[in-house]
């Protein structure tokens, strides 16, 4: 019993699909969807084995130069979400006690919290708004 050559195809895919499975690459992906557009030549167009390998590689080719760049765009221009103390940096904040290179108070985020200001010769005064450009323990550093 011989084995149509659309079944090789097939049979391919489903190896690069446990492959793309089994390791979580993309290509193996694109890779598998190339034997199918193969296996599709040779089963319903009758391609010889030449212009199903040219299918496989076109195919497969064209799915990595379009999705890769795309994907990779995609995941730089995904938001990242601020949580804990980086959410508070680039916030703005209310001075409660004086704030000076040493010390004092803020209100930020709904909270009291110790300060110094950024530029140790800089001072703000009560009722002041600030902006937090980083946290240090327990002390936010503002200008």
């Amino acid at each position: 019993m011989e084995i149509d050559a659309w079944l090789w195809w097939l049979i391919g895919a489903a190896g690069l699909g446990i492959g793309l499975v089994i390791t979580a690459m993309p290509e193996l992906g694109m890779l598998a969807v190339g034997a199918i557009a193969a296996s599709v030549t040779a089963g319903i167009f009758g391609g010889d084995a030449v212009f199903q390998v040219v299918v496989f590689a076109v195919v497969s080719t064209a799915l990595i130069a379009v999705v890769r760049p795309i994907a990779n765009r995609h995941r730089a221009q995904r938001p990242q979400l601020a949580t804990g103390v980086e959410a508070l940096k680039g916030r703005q904040a209310v001075v409660l006690e004086r704030v000076d290179g040493s010390g004092g108070r803020i209100k930020l985020a709904g909270e009291v919290w110790s300060a110094r200001s950024l530029d140790a010769d800089r001072t703000f005064e009560a009722g002041q708004e600030v902006d937090v450009v980083d946290i240090e323990g327990a002390t936010a550093i503002v200008m």
